[in-house]
């Protein structure tokens, strides 16, 4: 359920969008009948919150681009001269050392490796290795049966309890309570008093406690403050990074994306709302939680003719929690998609549009054995490991608010970059150019899945 719960939430996302994309990560793998239509399509709902094809209106790029790039694919006609994803099994033997097995399909070791480079954000670097199937030793296979026999049935309990619990003092808080309906939102963020105040502490306790239950005992949490000569200047990075004030009060809490864990801290550190999948709003026990958390939910279903979109939803919560002390501070996820914690890819411009302040957060998991990153891993394989690890470790680093320039308010693209960059340098994170589409490159590639020859090459 724990799971779950982040799953839905990471879709708001990236689902397609964030925020629970889900393969061994938050976007479905490419299924052996899935066509190249279907993918180009699946790369053509990235936006700034979420991926859905129904709020185009925060898309980097239009889809009258992506359709005049793939008409040219199909008149190229170019030779795939660099097939690193061919589908095409070797006639005769094998040699096992130069070559790998991936679901009946050979690819190369060579054209492996050429792949994890252009992939590198997304490659594990665990003893677990790729997609969590690696050679371990005995001693470890010997570890995990001894966790599964013992910790994990009694962390899955206490996390379900856990959940449950909250659900309930959720239900009692909105006892006699209508949730607010507007553009096709719901939620009760406008409760006050008494039941506001137990929603949140409870949450942000409980939020916590599962951190706890998941081996997190102790997170180093810092707050970087900048000395006035290190304060970025008009010329290099257009914005401010300031102390927390009311004029400086951030709309949105921006963070880079690792793991589904991520949302867990949030909620005990801030307790923020978040951006999750319509369909959300309807599970059980979850449901009611989002709608207490103040999720703004994907619209998935056509617009109508009044309804303002995703994205005007969004930027009016973060102009209300710039403005409002007591209105719920927004969570996005602007990379879109989860990373090995190594590195920082594009940031979406969505999260940038309202033209508030925004608080950077910086998350990294060290780790010996098992990394928490949800990168090449798929989400049961991921939570069995977790819950048999003894103990997990969470550094966080909160920068000062940044507040932007008048040429960033008016160029979210700008806002995004510098933001991004500061982020990098602050946290040590080496920038990447490349997005969800080369994470879904690289899964289907692991998973055995056929590329058409047009997204190869556009991937090459």
């Amino acid at each position: 359920m724990e799971v779950e719960l982040a799953t839905a939430v990471n879709d708001g996302h990236q689902s397609g969008l964030d925020s629970v994309e889900k393969s061994s990560d938050e976007a479905p793998l490419l299924s052996p009948s899935m066509g190249s239509n279907e993918l180009e399509v699946s790369q053509q709902k990235e936006d700034g919150f979420i991926s859905s094809e129904h709020c185009s209106e925060v898309d980097d790029l239009s889809s009258s681009q992506i359709i005049e790039d793939s008409s040219q694919w199909h008149s190229e006609g170019t030779e795939d001269k660099a097939p690193l994803l061919s589908t095409v099994q070797k006639e005769g033997p094998v040699d096992k050392d130069a070559a790998v097995l991936r679901n009946g399909m050979i690819v190369s070791s060579e054209d492996l490796n050429d792949l994890e480079m252009k992939c590198e954000p997304y490659v594990r670097h665990d003893i677990y290795g790729t997609m969590g199937k690696g050679d371990i030793s005995v001693w470890e296979k010997a570890l995990i049966a001894l966790s599964l026999l013992t910790i994990v049935p009694i962390k899955l309990i206490l996390l379900l309890t856990i959940l449950i619990a909250y659900y309930l003092i959720c239900r009692v808080c909105t006892l006699f309570k209508s949730p607010l309906k507007d553009e096709g939102q719901e939620n009760y963020s406008y409760l006050t008093g008494w039941r506001k105040s137990i929603i949140v502490c409870s949450g942000r306790f409980l939020a916590r406690t599962m951190l706890f239950v998941l081996g997190f005992y102790w997170i180093t949490v810092t707050h970087r403050d900048f000395h006035p000569a290190e304060k970025p200047d008009e010329d290099n990075c257009k914005g401010k990074c300031m102390p927390q004030e009311d004029s400086q009060r951030p709309g949105a809490i921006i963070s880079n994306h690792v793991s589904y864990l991520d949302i867990l801290y949030h909620l005990s550190a801030s307790f923020p709302s978040f951006v999750a999948k319509r369909s959300v709003a309807k599970l059980p026990f979850v449901g009611l939680i989002s709608k207490c958390l103040g999720c703004v939910y994907v619209q998935r279903e056509a617009k109508s003719s009044n309804f303002k979109g995703v994205s005007a939803v969004v930027a009016d919560r973060l102009r209300a929690a710039h403005f409002d002390p007591n209105a719920p501070v927004m969570m996005l996820f602007p990379e879109g998609t989860t990373t090995n914690g190594g590195f920082l890819l594009p940031f979406k411009t969505g999260a940038f549009l309202s033209q508030t302040p925004v608080q950077p957060v910086i998350l990294k998991y060290p780790y010996r054995r098992f990394s928490p990153a949800w990168d090449t891993i798929s989400g049961i394989r991921h939570l069995i490991l977790l819950l048999c690890q003894f103990v997990n470790h969470l550094e966080v680093m909160w920068l000062p608010v940044y507040v932007p320039s008048e040429k960033e308010k008016h160029d979210p693209k700008l806002y995004a970059n510098n933001v991004r960059a500061l982020m990098a340098v602050e946290g040590g994170l080496t920038l990447s150019n490349i997005g969800l589409f080369e994470k879904r490159i690289y899964h289907a590639a692991l998973d055995g899945k056929e590329i058409s020859d047009k997204l190869h090459d556009k991937f090459d």
